[in-house]
């Protein structure tokens, strides 16, 4: 009899640790899910323009220097963050045809033609129709500007 119930005890014990680790490892996953980063946007950039009040340089960017300043904005749970600028935290706008991230530190934003909207809005000019995004960084009193695909 003793015998018995010892088995039984055992054999409880290993359906409840298994139990409780299957919950766990459920536990943890669901965490790691929440956390996980997603690429909201990622472009790369064909033009550079940089500009200092009294001096302006215009740039065209191609192959490796398009990949040394690619743009990517990602989020993690709810935030919003500029990851090729030093991660800085970026709030998104949507108005029309676009959303604009902004620096909540004020070093500049991010604006990009919803794809959804990029055919109708490329009838209104050049620009538009050119490039699908524009990104602009204060440094100072100087600024840079990248626009790009």
């Amino acid at each position: 009899m003793r015998k018995k119930l010892f088995i039984m005890l055992m054999v409880l014990a290993v359906i409840t640790t298994t139990t409780v680790s299957q919950l766990y490892a459920e536990a943890d996953k669901k965490k790691e899910e929440k956390h996980k980063e997603e690429i909201v946007f990622s472009g790369l950039p064909n033009m550079k323009i940089s500009e200092a009040g009294i001096s302006r340089v215009v740039e065209e960017i191609t192959g490796d220097k398009a990949i040394e300043y690619k743009c990517t904005i990602t989020k993690i749970k709810d935030k919003y963050y500029w990851t090729t600028r030093e991660n800085k935290e970026m709030v998104p706008v949507m108005r029309g045809a676009y959303i604009t991230f902004i620096a909540v530190n004020g070093s500049g934003y991010v604006r990009v033609i919803r794809p959804e909207m990029k055919k109708a809005v490329s009838l209104l000019d050049d620009t538009v129709k050119s490039f699908d995004y524009v990104e602009h960084l204060l440094l100072g009193l100087k600024s840079v500007t990248y626009y790009g695909n």
